[in-house]
């Protein structure tokens, strides 16, 4: 089953994280080796413990606090004076509800944290058989020490795992149809700054601000600036919050979808994944105005296969009519 997800292995990107496992809520993150019996092991409060069944990981987690937003769950070798994902991860967790709505029934977000092994992390979602049906981060360190200043790097790689579960899941649809576009950290470098910003933490959306601004990627061209030179003038010219939940919004209402069954109940899945020009149109439709230009500048006119997505785009307008901004009509 790994072989159908995206796998990605330890990265250290600009920003010094990466997923190490899986398209964001793919329902085909199951391990090899999980049962059927244990994918609908779904449980309607969190469990004193809970055996991990995913992937490689194996350990025996023990519930260290719960309450209505979070349950977090430590291996042995986390040190339980750790405290600050409670109060953090809840407000995150809250956040992200607030402004993308919920995700399932106001389950809370399940917090597992890992001491030396399985470094890096990765999502689940309400809609996955893998992890039991449940919001979740996974989260492990090489490190001793991990954990322990709960500021930085601490805050970053969980809070990015949560915005998997948003792109993953926002607005009940199964899938993130422009993940092949902007990858596994690119939507993560507005949302984590939407986030320090929403939850007042000013000192720290400064901080992502200036680790992620001189940033360069080599998709879709080589020295792609994506904060700089798309998300930040996306946010803060197109509505800022409300921009990032439109087009989720937009994307719900328009883009295809079909209906899978994920082991226990029905759910709604998109279809496919978006083209770049389709990419443009539905935060064009977002922003309520024309970004061709902001993308041509920030972007070039190919995307990643080499392909003119200004042909896509105009062909976009035609396929989603309901996605309207001045220019939208051909």
């Amino acid at each position: 089953m790994k072989s159908k997800s995206m796998i990605f292995s330890l990265l250290v990107l600009s920003t010094g994280i990466a997923c190490t496992k899986q398209d964001p809520a793919s329902k085909d993150g199951l391990s090899s080796g999980n049962s059927l019996t244990q994918a609908n092991a779904v449980l309607a409060d969190p469990p004193a413990t809970w055996k991990e069944h995913w992937f490689e990981h194996n350990q025996l987690l023990n519930r260290v606090f719960n309450d209505a937003n979070v349950a977090v769950y430590y291996d042995n070798e986390v040190d339980r004076s750790i405290t600050w994902p409670n109060t953090f991860l809840a407000q995150v967790w809250s956040y992200t509800k607030r402004t993308y709505g919920a995700f399932g029934n106001e389950s809370p977000l399940y917090v597992i944290l890992h001491t030396g092994k399985y470094s890096g992390g990765h999502p689940s979602t309400y809609m996955d058989a893998s992890h039991d049906y449940r919001n979740v981060i996974d989260c492990g360190s090489s490190s001793t020490q991990a954990w322990k200043s709960g500021t930085g790097n601490d805050l970053d790689l969980t809070t990015h795992e949560v915005g998997h579960i948003a792109e993953g899941a926002a607005k009940g649809v199964h899938g993130s149809p422009a993940f092949d576009i902007w990858h596994d950290s690119k939507w993560m470098e507005i949302y984590i700054y939407d986030v320090y910003l929403g939850l007042g933490r000013t000192a720290d959306a400064q901080r992502w601000y200036n680790l992620v601004s001189p940033g360069s990627d080599s998709y879709p061209r080589a020295q792609s600036h994506w904060f700089k030179d798309w998300w930040y003038p996306l946010y803060t010219q197109y509505g800022k919050t409300a921009v990032l939940n439109k087009y989720f919004t937009l994307l719900a209402a328009n883009f295809p979808k079909h209906v899978v069954s994920n082991g226990v109940t029905n759910i709604n899945e998109y279809s496919r994944k978006l083209n770049f020009g389709e990419f443009v149109h539905f935060w064009s439709g977002a922003a309520g105005a024309d970004l061709k230009p902001l993308a041509l500048t920030a972007f070039g006119n190919k995307d990643e296969q080499g392909n003119d997505w200004t042909v896509q785009l105009q062909q976009a307008k035609l396929t989603f009519p309901g996605v309207t901004y001045p220019g939208s009509t051909n």
